[in-house]
This record gives C-alpha cells, sequence and structure tokens, in this order.
C-alpha cells in the first residue's frame, strides 16, 4: 500500500519505478476538476478507481491550493485570507467534512472495500498534493490497524518535511506577486490542528475510529478485522 502525490508529472525513470512497486490498483481521490487539469499518467496493468472525495463540498480549498497561490491575481485575495486566518479554518473545516459529507463517506467506505479485497494490491492512493484528503485515508488507516495516535500524527506531520521542500516554484511566486511566503507553510503544509478537527468530528460523532468504520462507513467489525489480518505483520502485537 501507497501514497503518493498526484501522478501527472511523471516521467520515464518514475513510472519504472513505480512499475517495479507492482501496482495494481491506483485510488485517485480528486474532483472532476483537477483530474481534468492534471490527469494522471497511465501506468501500464494498474487499474484506476476515482473517489471524488470533495464532490460534495460548497468550498474545496485544500483542492486548488497550488493554482490560487499561483496565479499572480489570486494573491492578493490570498494574502487576506491568510492574514486573517480564514483559510486555516476553512482547511479545518474541511477536514470535519471529510467525516461529514456524502461524497467524502461514499469515496473513502469504497477505498477500504477495495483494499479489503475488491480490487487488486499492491495500491497506491493519492489527491493532489497527498496530504488533506489523502491524509485522512492514511490517519484512519493507520488507527484501525491499531497504530497509536502519537505515531499517526507523527506520520501526517512528515508532510511538512518531505512535501514542501518540493513546493518551492510556488513560494517562489507567491513572494515574487508580492505575498508573504512564511504565510504558505500553513496552509501548503499541514498543521496538527487539521487532523484534530477530524478525529474530534468522529468522537463527536461516532465514539472512537472502529464506530466510524462501523457505523459512518458501514464496515463492520469483522471487515475490520479482515483489514488488519491482510495489513498486519502477523508477528505484530499492536492490537
Amino acid at each position: 500500500m501507497f501514497r503518493s502525490t498526484d501522478l501527472n508529472h511523471l516521467d520515464g525513470d518514475d513510472l519504472a519505478a513505480l512499475e517495479r512497486l507492482g501496482l495494481r490498483t491506483v485510488y485517485d481521490l480528486r474532483t472532476l476538476a483537477e483530474r481534468t487539469a492534471e490527469p494522471d499518467a497511465r501506468i501500464p496493468s494498474v487499474t484506476e478507481v476515482v473517489l471524488d472525495v470533495l464532490a460534495d463540498a460548497a468550498a474545496a480549498l485544500p483542492a486548488n491550493l497550488v493554482t490560487i497561490f499561483t496565479d499572480p491575481a489570486q494573491v492578493a485575495k490570498a494574502g487576506k485570507y491568510l492574514e486573517d486566518g480564514e483559510a486555516l479554518a476553512l482547511i479545518s473545516g474541511t477536514y470535519r467534512e471529510l467525516i461529514t459529507l456524502p461524497s467524502a463517506t461514499t469515496s473513502y467506505r469504497r477505498f477500504f472495500r477495495g483494499l479489503l479485497g475488491e480490487d487488486d494490491t499492491p495500491a497506491l492512493f493519492h489527491c493532489t498534493t497527498g496530504k488533506d484528503r489523502t491524509g485522512w485515508a492514511a490517519a484512519s488507516f493507520l488507527s484501525l490497524m491499531g497504530v497509536s495516535r502519537d505515531d499517526v500524527f507523527r506520520d501526517y506531520l512528515l508532510t511538512n518535511e518531505q512535501l514542501l521542500p518540493a513546493l518551492k516554484p510556488v513560494f517562489d511566486a507567491f513572494a515574487a506577486a508580492g505575498g508573504n511566503p512564511d504565510d504558505l507553510r500553513p496552509v501548503l503544509g499541514v498543521e496538527r490542528k487539521y487532523l484534530e478537527a477530524a478525529f474530534d468530528e468522529v468522537e463527536q460523532r461516532f465514539g472512537g475510529i472502529d464506530s466510524y468504520f462501523a457505523d459512518g462507513l458501514g464496515i463492520g467489525s469483522d471487515e475490520q478485522d479482515g483489514l488488519r489480518l491482510k495489513y498486519l505483520d502477523p508477528a505484530s502485537d499492536s492490537r
């Protein structure tokens, strides 16, 4: 099981590396607009499963961040939202919608049922920058596997080390257009409070991650055990 950003910039060497992983399924969590603008490169012998997590969202800021902050016409407007905290509040709200939106529930249900056996593995899942929609997919999966909350957050926060350096051209373009690149870090990266918002929504609505899977996604205890059996090392004592 592999996590990624989008696959639209792959070159020959990248594709060869992916082929060596033996991928059979790719889950694309992006919106229709994102997929149309930046379609994934085709990987031989791989089935693509489209899961538009934010299809029902009224405002999907995390789905459009890079586009917004590389468009000079949007920089002044973006600066206002960044300075007054509206963008950060919107992102936290979107993380709550990852639990509540019908499109999110449908998408994550299909994702986990695919991992359980509806689709072939190895599998790769991604959105655009691999941090929000993909971040919740990873965090909820790891939580169901019995990984500690501290380790789930540690994994989530690696985005700031492993993604942000690759987005240097975005920061540079924002600065050239008059924006403060320091303001972009919590938007193009991740903050602990974003994932905390998703977990808080799970607790409020379902009382815990197992109940979220059972009552929110319709993946009962037997299927949850099936996922653990399939993806955990038999020698592990994490549960």
